[in-house]
């Protein structure tokens, strides 16, 4: 059974009607209790870092959070929860998960016709091998929406990066956390592939 974190962040139906097109039995919880003996959990979001991390607070999800990922449970992020899985977000210099070292950078750019949020379909590239990412092929293309990007603290914790005026992290990770800033649950066959693996992922990585 797949966890999906309700915290009032968005692609929550998205992320669920993909894995029932999967055929993956999953549950959206806002209950830090369930949260806690989940075995598997996706943590989407689309939004604002500091709404989203109040949010986790006054549902006591953000503690259920650190307590699954140091119990070794398999954790997704997906957009903003790739985002705020990090120890602060520049967006209203809001202090974050802590999940993995980090910070979220908004892009900045003198060129006006990179513009802001970074939108659209774009390709990755891997720099270090993970089993979420596993037959992810060079010309496949993910779907991004975004004004932020995460940017882990050790360079070893990026997985895939994506060109957007210069490299930036698109998938992060360590052990049994990743987090990719693009949605595959909008990403067609290559973004199913790459939630099908996390299913199939047993959560041990670098």
């Amino acid at each position: 059974m797949i966890h999906i974190v309700d915290y009032k962040a968005g692609n929550i139906t998205s992320v669920k009607r993909a894995l029932n097109h999967l055929g993956v039995d999953s549950v959206t919880t806002p209950d830090p209790d369930i949260l806690r003996r989940a075995d598997k959990v996706i943590f989407p979001g689309v939004g604002q870092a500091a709404s989203a991390m109040t949010v986790l607070r006054e549902r006591g999800l953000d503690a259920a959070l650190r307590e699954a990922c140091v119990r070794g449970v398999p954790i997704l992020g997906i957009c903003l929860g790739s985002q705020i899985v990090l120890d602060r977000s520049e967006e209203g210099d809001t202090a974050c998960l802590g999940l993995l070292a980090g910070e979220s950078k908004r892009f900045v750019f003198s060129d006006p016709a990179l513009k802001i949020p970074h939108m659209g379909w774009n390709r990755i590239r891997v720099v270090r091998d993970h089993p979420v990412l596993g037959g992810v092929v060079a010309e496949e293309e993910f779907y991004f929406v975004h004004s932020y990007y995460p940017q882990p603290e050790d360079p070893a914790d990026v997985i895939a990066e994506c060109e957007y005026g210069s490299p930036f992290p698109a998938v992060i990770g360590r052990a049994n956390l990743v987090a990719a800033q693009f949605h595959p649950e909008k990403s067609g066959p290559a973004g199913l592939r790459i939630l099908r693996n996390f299913i199939e992922w047993n959560g041990r990585g670098r």
